[in-house]
């Protein structure tokens, strides 16, 4: 299996999301987290089972909250390029490219 690294930008997607989470209910975020790496994990297992969502970035749709983890597979790794809520316009994304 390849390793999975986060752009720096992914990790604070990740970090601001949990602390939101956690602000609405104590040990929601948690439960985001761990949504977080069972979707690792699924994309870590089976890189390419996941639709690609433009060019070369595929997606995986976290289970319970309405976020994608954005994603290139690489040659020796996976790195998750952002962690974006559904809901947000993908214009936000443009930069990340």
């Amino acid at each position: 299996m390849k390793s999975l690294i986060y752009r720096i930008e992914a990790g604070f997607d990740v970090e601001e999301a949990h602390d939101w989470y956690e602000r609405q209910r104590k040990g929601l975020g948690a439960e985001f987290l761990a949504e977080i790496k069972v979707a690792e994990e699924a994309i870590r297992s089976m890189p390419l089972a996941y639709g690609i969502y433009r060019r070369n970035t595929r997606r995986f749709l976290v289970h319970r909250f309405p976020y994608q983890l954005l994603y290139r597979v690489l040659d020796d790794a996976i790195a998750i390029v952002a962690c974006f809520h559904l809901r947000r316009s993908p214009r936000r994304l443009k930069s990340r490219e």
